[in-house]
């Protein structure tokens, strides 16, 4: 599954590259690297949403312009998401680690300043359960088997600079279930420093 998923990724890529090498001589496109910081937290059953897990996502995106103001950019990226529960027990925190694809319809209103909305599927790669008691005789690593894959849809905005620099702030409202039970869903914050190349 992982490998179908990794080559589904791949053709993407590079059929949105050559379409933005093919339309370079009409609009312009950009490639470049982003990372940043993610405030990751899940909501159960639509109403409790956990505490946040603080992490980072990095990858690579590509964005070709279709008009002056109006683009189509897709990324690669590796987030670390999950979240954090805690009680007087002590901290319950859910390491969950995604490939996502994101493809965003992004809206300049101006010349530096974007919005940006659109679809993500992810392919969760790893994960890790841990219970900190505050006793290191009760400290506890226990798996809870999570989903594999997750989407959602993202909203955001930001500003690009002439040069190519941009800073961004996303939210990630994750549709898919992480687990079996509860209706657990990804809700993550993302804060974004890209470079074209």
């Amino acid at each position: 599954m992982k490998t179908k998923f990794l080559t589904t990724i791949l053709i993407i890529t590079v059929l949105f590259n050559a379409k933005a090498q093919e339309n370079k001589n009409s609009t312009k496109s950009n490639t470049g690297i982003k990372l940043g910081y993610n405030l990751a937290a899940v909501n159960f059953d639509g109403d409790t949403e956990t505490g946040q897990r603080h992490a980072f996502h990095v990858g690579f995106y590509g964005e070709s312009f279709l008009n002056e103001s109006v683009a189509l950019q897709i990324e690669l990226l590796y987030s670390q998401q999950g979240y954090e529960l805690q009680d007087n027990g002590g901290t319950f925190t859910q390491k969950l680690n995604y490939i996502n694809l994101p493809l965003l319809l992004k809206i300049y209103p101006s010349e530096n300043f974007f919005l940006e909305a659109g679809p993500q599927i992810g392919l969760a790669i790893s994960h890790k359960e841990e219970f900190d008691s505050s006793f290191g005789l009760f400290d506890t690593s226990q798996e809870f088997n999570p989903s594999n894959y997750d989407w959602g849809i993202n909203l955001g905005g930001g500003f690009k600079t002439n040069s190519g620099v941009s800073l961004g702030i996303r939210y990630h409202i994750g549709m898919g279930d992480v687990y079996d039970e509860g209706s657990p869903k990804n809700r993550v914050w993302q804060f974004s420093l890209g470079f074209d190349f």
